[in-house]
């Protein structure tokens, strides 16, 4: 039986695209309290069902696919501007394909304004209208408006027309760091790409006994099951050991590992590895936000899937590449053992080396080390800086790693950081090794 909760999602899924939701009417329509009703329109924002724009209300969205993912709704756009809706609030839910500046001449401009644009223009009542009538939505700068005409032939188009006090740079700039940060999470594997779903997993229930793990042993080869209610909620994990020596008629119950690790679909596959190498884990149950089975995840599964991701190129360039990728090893004969450049990027306001990057240092001078030990992955557990000092922009970094023990899973590394011959900064760095 599902919950009311879930009933709310359901009911919001099959709601149409464009169509706005309202917390009072979720509740009388459902015969639901209203803070149920709020909280489950919260979850479906959450996964992307719905976008809630100030003066606007709440409007049922497209999901996006992965493959769609640096792609902005006009909705999207409203909330990342602080920007405010003039007219064609039904249009909010629809993609924008590309955004134009308009920043010159009207007959050039129109040149590059299709349908599914968004221009970005400031108070040029006629341009507003003529993008307007070409297919795409208007997007004002400086705070300024438009005329009731064109206000109206938004409503009747279904284009939306926003207007926000910010530049036409400025917005351009947001516009673009938006879409930038869903392409980086775009390139970061979760657990959603490798799942096995509910379909194809093999999982036991609470009024199983043990002669069912036996039966489904020999079935599936299989020797790890998760164990749900009737509900579908996770209740424990079944493997060999535990039911080895048993009866053959003792409730899996009895036997079971009661609250089981387990993932979310969003967590990260990194994550998850360090989780499982560390808790000596073979197979995770994947749930949603109320313990109910979406699927398992194995750890061979999440090892190819950390390969994989290694020889992929990545869309943009992060803090850690910019910090690698000016990271070298030094001459042959030097005290030292890498060296790094710091880049304008890579400090903070008062022109000194971020915390951040330190950090990124430390990591990669540990990891190298360790990977000269052993090959495999390299999993940071804990960085402890105990000594730093102050170093300023456009200097090179000298660095000195020394191993101070390393086993088959675990490392330790202590790492110094020197400049012009002075030490700047000391710490010590735990990983774990995984195994390719």
């Amino acid at each position: 039986m599902t919950t009311k909760h879930e009933q709310i999602l359901h009911h919001i899924t099959d709601l149409d695209v464009g169509e706005k939701i309202s917390v009072r009417r979720i509740a009388k329509t459902l015969e639901v309290s209203e803070g149920t009703a709020y909280r489950a329109i919260k979850e479906a924002e959450n996964q992307g069902l719905v976008s809630t724009i100030e003066r606007v209300g709440t409007i049922r969205i497209e999901k996006k696919q992965k493959e769609n993912i640096e792609k902005l709704t006009y909705a999207e756009v409203v909330n990342i501007v602080d920007g405010q809706v003039l007219g064609g609030r039904n249009g909010l839910h629809k993609t924008l394909n590309r955004f134009v500046i308009g920043a010159m001449k009207l007959e050039a401009m129109m040149r590059y304004v299709e349908a599914g644009n968004l221009l970005i223009v400031g108070n040029r009542y006629q341009v507003h209208k003529l993008a307007l009538e070409a297919g795409a939505a208007v997007l004002i700068t400086g705070g300024f408006d438009t005329n009731e005409n064109v206000i109206t032939l938004a409503d009747e188009l279904g284009l939306p027309v926003i207007t926000t006090s910010y530049d036409t740079f400025t917005v351009a700039t947001m516009i673009n760091r938006a879409i930038y940060d869903q392409l980086i999470k775009k390139e970061i594997a979760i657990v959603d790409d490798i799942l096995i779903p509910l379909q194809d997993t093999y999982y036991m229930t609470t009024d199983n006994t043990v002669d069912k793990w036996h039966e489904m042993n020999g079935r599936t080869g299989h020797s790890r099951y998760p164990v749900i209610s009737e509900d579908m909620k996770v209740q424990g994990m079944v493997a060999a050991k535990d039911v080895l020596g048993a009866q053959m008629t003792t409730p899996i119950e009895k036997v079971m590992t009661k609250s089981p690790i387990t993932v979310n679909e969003r967590t990260s596959i990194a994550s998850v590895a360090h989780v499982m190498v560390w808790e000596g884990i073979e197979l995770l149950p994947v749930i949603d936000d109320h313990r109910h089975l979406l699927g398992v995840i194995s750890r061979q599964d999440v090892l190819k899937a950390l390969q994989m991701v290694q020889r992929q190129p990545h869309v943009g360039e992060t803090i850690e590449d910019l910090v690698t990728s000016r990271f070298h090893e030094t001459e042959p004969g030097s005290e030292y053992v890498y060296k790094c450049e710091l880049s304008p990027q890579m400090t903070n306001h008062l022109g000194m080396i971020s915390y951040g990057v330190l950090t990124t240092l430390v990591t990669e001078t540990g990891s190298r080390l360790l990977k000269q030990y052993k090959r495999g992955d390299i999993s940071v557990e804990n960085i402890t800086i105990y000594f730093i000092k102050p170093v300023q922009i456009e200097s090179t970094i000298d660095l000195k790693g020394k191993m101070l023990d390393v086993g088959r899973k675990n490392g330790k590394i202590d790492v110094e950081l020197y400049h012009k011959g002075a030490i700047v900064g000391k710490a010590l760095m735990m990983a774990q090794l995984l195994d390719r």
